[in-house]
């Protein structure tokens, strides 16, 4: 089944990549247990939807930019334990200023079985190929407040079309939104929909399945 997964630049060769569990930079502030390589890696199927909404969104000025795509089980493992055992909350105030860590689980933000192990899920955002910038979605991927719910309206109105245009470019071409995260769409019709993998995020581990 891992042969049914493809590295995404493959598909969308322009397609921006800040894979942000690779870097330190995230709410547990080290790299992630799983993450052997800075690739975003999903479904052909996701790969295949995501193509055409680049393409779409190139149309209008945009490029996707692409901050997760399958996460191994064992990532999440990683984020379940740091919850429940580990103290360190030295991101606390880049990421869930006004959450403790326990709620991030009770509202959502964390899953203890993450949709993005099934391969088909994927966090993003919109680049303004113009001002060669993200657009201002009124809040930053990853940031865990009710700020981020895709219906926030204590934004400004085009911080909110930023959403809904991306919301849109996703939903009318195969994936659902979740809500509690403006960034994260899982594909409608995924392939392995009861399936969590936990092979590691490496181009090098894919060439070895083909």
């Amino acid at each position: 089944m891992v042969r049914d997964f493809v590295l995404l630049s493959d598909y969308v060769p322009g397609i921006i990549q800040e894979i942000r569990y690779f870097s330190t930079y995230n709410f547990v502030g080290d790299r992630i247990d799983g993450y052997e390589e800075p690739c975003a890696i999903i479904t052909k199927e996701a790969a295949r939807a995501l193509k055409t909404i680049a393409n779409l969104a190139n149309v209008q000025g945009y490029r996707l930019k692409i901050f997760d795509t399958y996460r191994p089980a064992n990532a999440v493992k990683h984020f379940v334990m740091w919850g429940i055992e580990d103290l360190d909350q030295r991101m606390k105030p880049y990421f869930y200023p006004d959450l403790e860590k326990q709620e991030l689980f009770k509202k959502g933000y964390i899953a203890s079985k993450s949709s993005h192990s099934r391969g088909s899920t994927v966090d993003l955002t919109l680049f303004d190929m113009k001002t060669g910038k993200e657009l201002d979605m009124g809040s930053p991927f990853d940031f865990f407040s009710e700020m981020s719910h895709p219906d926030y309206r204590g934004i400004t109105d085009e911080q909110y079309a930023n959403r809904m245009l991306l919301q849109d470019l996703m939903v009318s071409n195969g994936f659902r939104p979740i809500d509690c995260e403006w960034w994260h769409f899982t594909l409608e019709n995924e392939p392995f929909p009861d399936t969590y993998f936990d092979f590691p995020v490496s181009s090098e581990y894919l060439k070895r399945q083909a």
